[in-house]
């Protein structure tokens, strides 16, 4: 899908599209375009529009400096990662944003959330902005906050679990290391992001020296970005905590199973001892002859037993 912005007023609006053969004239007019998941034909339409080939996935995913910021004849490239969610986990997605003197254009595989918040923000006339560089700027503020909101869930949902593992006397210990797991996985994630942001946010400023207003912008964004790294840290310092006091607890509630087999084995031990002297097949035993050999060996298997409880109990083993 292609969707089209102008700026008007020193605000961002979409344009809406009257019918298939206005699409083409309107992408002139647009100050940001947006293809989300195009088509072969809105590929072709946009590849046409600027007279150059669009990036593709692979090359949108590479991971060094020189393939993710460049400039070329189209103008600024910047390849950015974005945070998504897909049944209930984080994922990283990579969008390629070309900024040109009098347009924009992002290139995504995937509906994000920043992106929609846009949208939104936009038909209810809150995104105020003169030009697409200072378009992109403003997108990348929001991109920060939304990970800096995530961040916020992730350390209330370890409020959640710190609480079952500490406080709670029968918690659920395998479901808190499962959702510990998948809270260590999405910070990774958001801390990822964050790092390509500083990335990228550092790369804009170096490309927009002659614009103080967004130079200044860029860095306020910086600050919050390592705000926000020193936060995430202490989250990963608090994942580890809890994942090893849970792990802890999981432990000391195996040895105390495993504490009463070995003692109910250490009670049971002298009885068993009597209980194999007198079974055994020799033809002369004094005790098989009494009259109360039977209960006498029944007693002594008793007291046996009874002695090892009474001095595992007075050690305060039990």
């Amino acid at each position: 899908m292609l969707r089209v912005f102008g700026i008007h007023n020193g605000r961002l609006a979409e344009q809406r599209a009257q019918g298939d053969d206005e699409q083409t004239p309107r992408l002139g007019e647009g100050a940001w375009i947006d293809a989300h998941e195009p088509t072969d034909e809105e590929r072709d339409r946009l590849e046409a529009f600027l007279r150059a080939e669009l990036p593709e996935s692979d090359d949108v995913e590479e991971i060094e400096a020189s393939a993710r910021y460049f400039i070329d004849h189209l103008g600024i490239h910047i390849h950015s990662l974005f945070l998504a969610q897909s049944e209930g986990r984080h994922q990283t997605v990579t969008t390629a944003f070309i900024l040109q003197p009098d347009r924009l254009i992002s290139i995504r595989d995937d509906d994000l959330a920043d992106f929609r918040l846009l949208r939104l923000r936009t038909r209810a006339g809150q995104i105020e902005v003169n030009t697409p560089a200072e378009l992109l700027v403003s997108l990348f503020d929001q991109k920060v906050e939304n990970l800096a909101d995530q961040l916020e869930d992730i350390h209330t949902d370890l409020e959640t679990v710190s609480y079952s593992v500490l406080e709670e006397e029968d918690s659920a210990l395998d479901e808190a290391i499962d959702q510990l797991a998948k809270t260590e996985d999405s910070n990774g994630k958001i801390r990822l992001c964050l790092m390509d942001t500083k990335r990228a946010v550092a790369y804009m400023m170096r490309q927009l020296r002659n614009a103080p207003d967004l130079q200044e912008q860029c860095r306020e964004i910086m600050r919050d970005i390592d705000t926000l790294m020193s936060h995430n840290t202490f989250l990963f310092d608090k994942i580890n905590f809890l994942m090893d006091s849970t792990q802890g607890f999981i432990n000391i509630k195996q040895n105390q199973i495993i504490k009463i087999f070995s003692i109910a084995a250490v009670v049971f031990l002298p009885p068993t001892m009597i209980a194999s002297i007198y079974g055994m097949n020799f033809q002369f035993m004094p005790e098989l002859a009494w009259e109360l050999g039977y209960p006498w060996a029944l007693l002594l298997m008793v007291l046996a037993g009874i002695a090892p409880y009474l001095y595992f109990k007075r050690k305060g083993w039990l």
